[in-house]
């Protein structure tokens, strides 16, 4: 090809023509590398599980409870897993939370307690925050460890209603509610709180306080009148847990290893066994061919913005 001025024009039909070619081999070779990481986690049959060599004669599993609690599932999985594992022969519970829903809170402290009653030594680290549903949990331990500066307790309920009537009568929102009976829409945020919603509420947060009191003064050898004037919502340091009975020693996560390996029985520097944690983007791609994955964070999405739990053991800051 030659322009007007008769000199010879390059064509970029071949320089296109590479540079798709390339593109298509590195869009290639990554899938391909996808595939081959994803085909290798199933056949070794990874179970999402780290360990850490020590030079003990035993293995120690961690499991940590770091996030808000809505759902018990993934802590209930883990502990039924280590508990059955032989191989295990104590279990660290690495709390940092704030607490969270009421039924989720009870499911783990199920699991722990059984774990333990099981035999199996349950050594609860709380690590900066210990609180409300957290501190419930960790009451199913067979010992409970915090830092002096640590923040443990919070024993009670909360719900939290907003109401929105007001602001809807301005603006020109009219809201109509059929119900069966008249407690059915109790915490309608388009209706003025009634004094029966008020009284309803609080006897489910009544009850279910009783249900922490109740939980925290026999696994503490608490009694129940003296731990109410300390289940008033606050938390306390470590220091001031300690005094009080909330926890059983001061100690940090290297203490609470050393703690585990004594009660197991392990000689030396024991192996530690915890779930992998997903840092890698190779891996986050890797959790996206799992169905079971992607339900988890949408409903982890869902807890977070729309389906959070209106009864709660949380400690709110």
């Amino acid at each position: 090809m030659e322009n007007e001025n008769n000199q010879p024009v390059k064509s970029n039909s071949g320089r296109w023509f590479w540079g798709i070619f390339i593109s298509l081999i590195v869009i290639a070779m990554f899938f391909v590398g996808i595939s081959f990481l994803y085909l290798t986690k199933i056949i070794s049959g990874s179970d999402g599980s780290l360990e850490i060599n020590g030079k003990g004669n035993g293995k120690i599993a961690e499991v940590k409870l770091d996030f808000t609690i809505f759902s018990s599932e993934g802590i209930v999985r883990q502990f039924k897993k280590y508990g059955e594992d032989k191989s295990i022969k104590a279990i660290i519970l690495r709390i940092n939370t704030p607490g969270g829903g009421v039924a989720a809170s009870q499911e783990i402290y199920e699991i722990v307690k059984k774990t333990r009653d099981s035999g199996k030594p349950v050594i609860v680290s709380i690590a900066s925050l210990g609180a409300s549903g957290g501190y419930y949990a960790a009451c199913g331990g067979s010992t409970i460890i915090a830092d002096e500066g640590s923040l443990v307790g919070s024993i009670g309920v909360i719900i939290q209603l907003v109401n929105y009537k007001e602001l809807a009568d301005k603006i020109g929102i009219k809201s109509m509610t059929i119900t069966s009976g008249e407690l059915k829409d109790a915490g309608n945020p388009f209706k003025d709180f009634s004094e029966k919603d008020r009284t309803y509420f609080q006897e489910i947060v009544d009850d279910t306080f009783e249900q922490f009191l109740g939980v925290v003064s026999k696994e503490r050898k608490i009694d129940t009148a003296e731990l109410k004037q300390y289940a008033t919502g606050r938390v306390f340091t470590g220091r001031q847990a300690l005094k009080i009975g909330l926890i059983d020693s001061i100690g940090t996560y290297e203490d609470a290893i050393r703690i585990a390996a004594n009660m197991a029985g392990i000689d030396g520097e024991p192996t530690i066994v915890k779930e992998k944690e997903k840092s890698t983007l190779i891996e986050r791609i890797l959790d996206t061919f799992s169905n079971n994955e992607l339900r988890s964070i949408k409903e982890e999405l869902r807890s977070e913005f729309i389906d959070q739990p209106l009864l709660q053991y949380k400690f709110v800051y």
